[in-house]
Order: C-alpha cells, then sequence, then structure tokens
C-alpha cells in the first residue's frame, strides 16, 4: 500500500455529518455523502450478543437517552456500557446530540430537531447504505473504521478485532482497496492486523498529545522520528491531534517531518467550523495552516462540505 493509492487530500467526514445531525446516525451518514466526503468515519464498538455498533463511546448516556429506557443498567461507575446490552435492546434508544456528563449539549449550536427519530446503527448498517448511496450516484465514497478500545474489549472477554473483519468479509472489503480504512489507537491492534494479512487495506495509527495509563501506545514516542519508525513498520498513516502539527515557533512539528520522511500520510482531527482546533486559528486559516502550510494528506471535518469548499479555493481539490 502506498500514498498514492489514497484519496488526496482526504475529506474524512468525523463520524458522519455530525456538524448537522446527530453523530454516527444513518442519517448523518447520508448527509455526508451528500456534502461530498471522501470517507465517512465509524467509530466501533460492541454489543453484548458480539455486534459491531457505530458508537464513539464505549457507553451509551452522552449520546442515547438509555438512562430513560433503563434507568436500572449502569455499573457501579453510574456509566451505561454498549457491552452489556444486546443489539435488540439498543435499537430501542434514541440518539442525541452529544452531550457532557451533565447534560449539557457539547456543541449548542447544532442539531436541536424533535420530529426525526436516530437510532445507533451497527457497522454493516453503515456499510450497507454507504454502498448503496454510492451505486446509486455512482461516487466511490470509502469507509474509515476505528476500532475503538481494544484493551476495553478485551478485559470484557470479547473480540472486536474478529468482529469488525466478520463484517468487512460480509461486504468483500478486506482487499487492498484504499475505500476501506482501519484506524485505531492501539499499536497492538495494527500490528495484528498487519501480521495476520487477513486485511490488506491500509492503516491508520492515531496518536494522542500524551501518553494514556488506560492505552497500550506509546504516544509520546510516536512524535519523535524513532516511534514513527516503529509505527511504519505497521502502519501506512498517522492521525494525530491538529495541535501536535507544530512548535511554539509555528514551525513543523518533529512528528510532521518524521512523518513526511517515511512516507506516513498525515490524517489529522479534527476541523470544527463551530469551534475552534487550534487557539486563535479559524476555521478557515486553519485549513491553510494544515493544506498549504504543513501540506497535511487529509483531515477528519465535521463538516465536510465546507472543508470542500475552502479547499477548492485554496486550490488543493476540485
Amino acid at each position: 500500500m502506498s500514498l498514492s493509492t489514497m484519496i488526496r487530500p482526504a475529506i474524512i467526514a468525523h463520524r458522519g455529518a455530525c456538524g448537522y445531525l446527530p453523530e454516527h446516525t444513518l442519517q448523518a451518514v447520508e448527509l455526508a455523502h451528500q456534502l461530498g466526503a471522501d470517507y465517512i468515519e465509524q467509530d466501533v464498538v460492541l454489543s453484548s450478543d458480539g455486534i459491531p455498533l457505530v458508537l464513539h463511546d464505549v457507553t451509551l448516556e452522552l449520546t442515547t437517552d438509555v438512562a430513560t429506557i433503563y434507568p436500572n443498567r449502569h455499573r457501579n461507575d453510574g456509566l451505561f456500557y454498549a457491552i452489556d446490552f444486546t443489539l435488540e435492546e439498543i435499537k430501542l434508544l434514541s440518539v442525541h446530540e452529544r452531550t457532557d456528563r451533565n447534560g449539557n449539549r457539547v456543541f449548542p449550536g447544532r442539531y436541536a430537531g424533535t420530529n426525526m427519530r436516530f437510532q445507533v446503527p451497527t457497522l454493516a448498517e453503515e456499510i450497507a447504505l454507504v454502498d448503496q448511496l454510492n451505486q446509486k450516484t455512482g461516487n466511490d465514497t470509502g469507509v474509515y473504521i476505528e476500532l475503538k478500545r481494544p484493551e476495553f474489549h478485551e478485559a470484557e472477554g470479547t473480540d472486536i478485532y474478529s468482529a469488525v473483519v466478520g463484517v468487512l468479509s460480509d461486504f468483500d472489503r478486506l482487499g487492498n482497496d484504499p475505500r476501506t480504512v482501519i484506524q485505531c489507537f492501539d499499536p497492538i491492534t495494527l500490528m495484528r492486523f498487519k501480521s495476520d494479512g487477513i486485511f490488506r487495506g491500509p492503516r491508520v495509527q492515531l496518536v494522542l498529545t500524551e501518553n494514556d495509563p488506560a492505552m497500550r501506545g506509546d504516544f509520546e514516542s510516536m512524535h519523535t522520528l524513532s516511534g514513527l519508525e516503529q509505527v511504519a513498520t505497521y502502519a501506512h498513516g498517522i492521525g494525530p491531534d491538529v495541535a501536535s502539527l507544530q512548535t511554539t515557533q509555528s514551525e513543523p512539528s518533529e512528528m510532521v517531518r518524521a512523518a513526511k520522511k517515511l512516507g506516513l500520510f498525515l490524517h489529522p482531527y479534527t476541523l470544527r467550523a463551530d469551534s475552534e482546533s487550534l487557539p486563535g486559528v479559524n476555521f478557515a486559516a486553519l485549513h491553510k495552516k494544515l493544506f498549504i502550510d504543513l501540506e497535511v494528506d487529509g483531515a477528519f471535518t465535521d463538516f465536510a462540505d465546507k472543508t470542500r469548499q475552502l479547499l477548492t479555493q485554496l486550490g488543493v481539490k476540485t
């Protein structure tokens, strides 16, 4: 797999068209497709019966009405874990705009409608929808799948890797095709994709700004040439936070320079028109900084249409 096989620059619809509709819903997928995304992202967790769901968190309370429908099904920490519910039970929930732990909307200016019901989709449902939309429109929009918290799933006695590979097999998406991308924060899982050789598409190492004791990755080392040399043995690209791309002197960070030297493509996260990804840098200026100054290969955006418009104005997207 080489960089030349990837769409460039790639507009990746972060959780679908989540700037306009509740994240990771089939309606948000369809809108992201209409808005011209090159890829649509799916975050995947498992239900208790082993079904890959498209859900950003391993818990349900921040984006669904689970606390109302199943008020007594939380664990001792007060959280409602998707893996404690069957798919049938999860399908009874309604999805809403993301809230914080206190029930406040994270993005107050986003979707506030009440007439449409949104559900938690399965990975199979999302891929099927993308395939149907591609067939109808003649587009070739890809899927960009993140396996969430493999360490958590392993502790729960489940194998999210095998579950996701099973779905990809059902849709004939295991081959050397840049339209199906696998991403993960967990290097062990990405190494498993490499060593097993079942999935032959692009693999992306997601990178935090600092280490997290709950996760297996040494993310701080991934900001260096030596760390990315290791990443390059099992991944084709990296997905860092936009805050990691420049030094305090506004020069390309060591991570950026190392990625380019090693041939790793750069897909940073996340571009939002309604909040700053970098302090003091507005949405339009951020696109220039990323795509002109740093020459990234794509980015995750909550507003695929606005990103496409800006990239067209900058002359880097048609």
